[in-house]
């Protein structure tokens, strides 16, 4: 009887270690594509990212208005300013043309 029960934790043993080498081997294969699919979308990102700021080819020309509507009263050696009114705007344009030529080893 004791040796029937011995033969059976062994062959259970056997199974598990099976079942584990085979799960081991399934993911060392999936590892390749698992890597190429990581790849693939970094490599997407970076496509649909644009054109990159360049300081030697960027130029912009901006123009900025501003306005304020303010009152300042002087009370017992103390000033206090109120802002009543405070607009800004600011029209133009930038272009990042030529940074193709740019060399990246600089």
């Amino acid at each position: 009887m004791f040796r029937r029960l011995s033969v059976k934790r062994a062959q259970t043993t056997l199974e598990y270690a099976i079942l584990i080498g085979v799960i081991v081997a399934g993911l060392i294969a999936m590892q390749v594509y698992l890597k190429r699919g990581f790849q693939g979308k970094l490599k997407e990102s970076a496509d649909t990212m644009g054109q990159q700021f360049s300081p030697d080819y960027t130029t912009s020309h901006y123009t900025t208005k501003s306005s304020t509507d303010s009152e300042e009263t002087l009370s017992n050696e103390v000033t206090t300013t109120k802002i009543n009114k405070q607009e800004s705007a600011k029209t133009g344009n930038e272009d990042v043309s030529g940074s193709d030529q740019e060399k990246w080893w600089k």
